[in-house]
């Protein structure tokens, strides 16, 4: 399977999280899965860290690539089609780095790993 993780799924899981689900444990850990951190991930990750809503052991420019490589992780770069596809999407969420990631599961054919109940009204399919 190949796994888009949400910006939270990806903290939880680097940080031993008992929040993450065990089922989300379970696909992230399976080799057989390719797991995928969106640019959009990393980018609400620098603006969180930037005005203290999330506190990072290290700056984004080295955290994040450190951590996609140590876990074996993939990034996912960010494609006008992504950007294209959000403006179809439905307002079930009004969350913009929410919507692309939706976006992204729908264009590229991942599963989306998130906590976020709201997202499994997209025709996406979300695990938790």
């Amino acid at each position: 399977m190949r796994l888009l993780l949400d910006t939270h799924t990806f903290l939880w899981w680097i940080s031993n999280d008992p929040l993450l689900s065990a089922t989300a444990k379970t696909v992230i850990s399976d080799a057989r899965n390719e797991c995928f951190l969106s640019l959009a991930s990393c980018w609400e990750m620098a603006i969180k860290s930037s005005i203290g809503k999330l506190r990072l052991v290290k700056p984004v420019e080295s955290f994040i690539p450190e951590e996609v490589i140590a876990n074996d992780f993939s990034l996912l770069a960010i494609d006008f089609k992504h950007i294209a596809k959000v403006e179809t999407l439905p307002f079930y969420h009004r969350d913009p780095f929410d919507r692309l990631l939706v976006a992204q599961a729908i264009v590229d054919k991942m599963i989306l790993v998130s906590a976020d109940s709201r997202l499994s009204e997209y025709d996406i399919k979300c695990l938790w």
